[in-house]
């Protein structure tokens, strides 16, 4: 379900051509060159899911995992310092995003699982990534591992464990994203960029919720992600929290502590969600998720199926990525029809 390009998107859009994506930033000063400037820059410290990290110089050669990740390092204008991006090609529209250039110049390194052989075959420095968003004990695919062969990490901040086993989740997701904008901006020495996309996002954001409703006016939504037996979906420190709450809806599943869990259909009956988004991406596309929605018995007497009322946002638009601002605004649209 792809997105027009919102006017914040837009104003941020002639911002990135302007400075050039991909170039140096950093101003020359006093007569001396960009080069001078960026050693006066480093070593910055970053914190990272609760971790002190030093960086002596920016990352030169970066593996990232995921859609919603690689889009960050493309919206600021990173691509020069990537070695390539791994991700399905089932993670929706890729041609109306500001960054859409990112994918042209940045090499597609494999549709699979991320691994420790393809990243040390693309001589990498650093991978970004997440706790299952590719860093997986299961698989041997940690941070910890990549340390032991040279390459460093940097976690995607909607993923950071919160001590609860392996529940993730440690600061709101919108929070989360402007974190990992802030902490990238400070690596890669390209702060100013960084700001000015949250600034853009803040008041996309700030938009959307100054027409949203608020209270009891607002309308109960559940996110669904996939699964029939149990139901997958987002706690409140996934992104689609933050997306529900901000565009003026009343996340029912606010109270899990987590990020992406899955919950009983018996507690989504007793909450009785007024809409339901569902999470559009994998081998099983929305028109089959809506069609097992409707269908599945236990739902019959739940408001939004009864009504009808199902919205469909892409993965990138859910996950922590660059898209949740517009998002938050497409679905403020859609619950504002919804209430009248």
């Amino acid at each position: 379900m792809p997105h027009p390009l919102r006017p914040a998107a837009l104003v941020l859009a002639a911002a990135l051509a302007l400075s050039g994506c991909g170039a140096d930033v950093t101003p020359e000063a006093d007569g001396k060159d960009s080069s001078a400037q960026a050693d006066r820059h480093y070593p910055v410290t970053v914190e990272n899911c609760g971790e002190k990290k030093r960086y002596e110089k920016a990352p030169q050669r970066v593996v990232t995992n995921d859609v919603g990740i690689t889009e960050i390092m493309f919206a600021l204008g990173l691509e020069d310092h990537m070695a390539g991006y791994v991700m399905p090609d089932d993670k929706g529209d890729m041609t109306t995003v500001p960054w859409k250039d990112g994918y042209k110049k940045t090499k597609w390194l494999s549709k699979e699982r991320i691994n420790k052989e393809l990243v040390l075959d693309a001589r990498t420095d650093l991978v970004f990534a997440g706790w299952n968003y590719g860093f997986n004990e299961g698989e041997g695919f940690t941070p910890a591992e990549l340390k032991r062969v040279g390459v460093d990490s940097y976690l995607l901040s909607e993923s950071c464990r919160n001590g609860q086993g392996k529940a993730r989740g440690v600061m709101p997701p919108l929070e989360a994203l402007y974190t990992d904008l802030r902490n990238l901006g400070k690596i890669f020495d390209v702060e100013d960029r960084a700001n000015t996309l949250i600034t853009s996002f803040r008041k996309e954001v700030a938009d959307a919720r100054s027409q949203a409703a608020t209270g009891d006016d607002r309308l109960r939504v559940f996110l669904y992600d996939d699964g029939k037996d149990k139901p997958l979906t987002s706690g409140a420190y996934a992104g689609p929290h933050d997306i529900i709450t901000k565009a003026g809806g009343d996340h029912i599943m606010k109270d899990l502590k987590d990020s992406w869990t899955t919950v009983g259909w018996e507690t989504v009956v007793d909450r009785d969600p007024e809409v339901i988004v569902i999470n559009n991406y994998g081998d099983t596309g929305a028109d089959e998720k809506r069609k097992f929605l409707k269908s599945y018995k236990p739902l019959a007497g739940v408001s939004a199926i009864k009504n009808d009322r199902i919205v469909v946002l892409d993965y990138v638009d859910l996950v922590e990525s660059p898209r949740n601002p517009a998002a938050i605004s497409s679905l403020a649209e859609d619950l504002r029809k919804f209430a009248r």
